[in-house]
């Protein structure tokens, strides 16, 4: 038999109802007497992490389960971490650089609805993530819901209340789960032992360009943060003409070894900032970094494991473009 280690989060696969709505209470061990095929498929252990709604996880929280995971690493095949929806992309993104090369299965789930609840996708969902860290033909970190195996640096929360609430953004799904069994369609690379890393630098924040927007946001972020992302329209740009104090703000931040990077709010296929003038300038003469085909939620992680590498702007450009755990396939001329 597998040894499997469950590391539990809370969410909602977690919560009980009370007066003011659910919350996180239940423990890992209580799950497995909701799912007694589990026993007959692998020997589990849990670990519990924390209990939190997963609006509530932070980058602390991240390390907190690197460390679980790499201290109980030799001694399990696989490892399933129940988390919350909200930000489980986030986390899946952040584990995927935190724990590089892993030639074992890490597989976050959760759900939509609680597991005590009659109608509820949190069995399936458990059940299919045991069934894929069991396997093992799927190394790495991946998110298991609703049937299918998403890739850690692809996973996006898309649907707010449906069973199948996550997506792969720009890549393909790795494998779907089918009559209890992984039929894998890709099968990420791996190293023969994993690599860990334990720091990550949190002053990164998110600019979103919306219609009219004041560089005054741009500037207190820039402030604040050791690297900004700006979530720019379509294939990328900033404001421009009577708005162009925007291009003086970054150009300042970059001069003084901020670093600047630059998404997009289109959920599908990434930016291209050598399209329109509004961003052609960015690259070309103020060193914006480009995600390209990057997830936000791998773009937010990625800087924040960089920035903790090096401070020099010009390795975190090197590590920024990179590629790690499929985060990557557009690349820089």
């Amino acid at each position: 038999m597998k040894r499997i280690l469950m590391i539990g989060t809370g969410g909602t696969i977690a919560s009980e109802m009370t007066d003011a709505g659910l919350s996180p209470g239940l423990r890992g061990a209580d799950f497995l007497q909701y799912v007694p095929a589990v026993e007959k498929l692998c020997h589990v252990d849990c670990f519990q992490v924390c209990n939190i709604d997963s609006t509530n996880m932070t980058p602390e929280h991240w390390l907190m389960i690197v460390r679980a995971v790499k201290e109980h690493y030799q001694e399990y095949d696989g490892f399933v971490i129940s988390h919350g929806t909200d930000t489980m992309a986030y986390t899946a993104a952040a584990l995927s650089y935190l724990i590089q090369d892993s030639p074992k299965p890490i597989v976050l789930t959760g759900s939509q609805k609680p597991i005590h609840m009659d109608v509820t996708d949190s069995k399936t969902n458990l059940m299919d993530s045991f069934t894929v860290a069991c396997d093992g033909r799927i190394p790495g970190v991946s998110v298991v819901f609703g049937g299918v195996v998403i890739l850690g640096t692809r996973a996006r929360k898309t649907y707010s209340k449906s069973y199948g609430a996550f997506s792969s953004i720009n890549y393909p799904i790795l494998g779907v789960v089918q009559d209890g069994r992984l039929i894998p369609y890709i099968q990420p690379t791996a190293g023969k032992e994993p690599r860990f890393y334990e720091s990550l630098n949190t002053r990164v924040s998110l600019v979103k360009l919306i219609p009219g927007i004041t560089p005054t946001y741009l500037s207190f972020a820039l402030l604040e943060s050791d690297a900004v992302i700006v979530e720019s329209y379509g294939v990328g740009g900033i404001p421009s003409g009577d708005q162009g104090s925007f291009y003086g703000l970054i150009r300042s931040a970059c001069s003084q070894g901020k670093v600047v990077a630059m998404t997009t709010q289109v959920q599908n296929e990434g930016s291209d900032l050598s399209v329109y003038n509004v961003g052609h300038r960015l690259k070309s003469d103020l060193g914006v970094l480009e995600s390209y085909d990057m997830t936000i939620e791998s773009v937010v992680a990625k800087l924040m494991w960089a920035l903790a590498q090096t401070k020099d702007s010009g390795e975190v450009a090197k590590l920024f473009y990179t590629p790690v755990a499929g985060d990557m396939l557009c690349m820089p001329e």
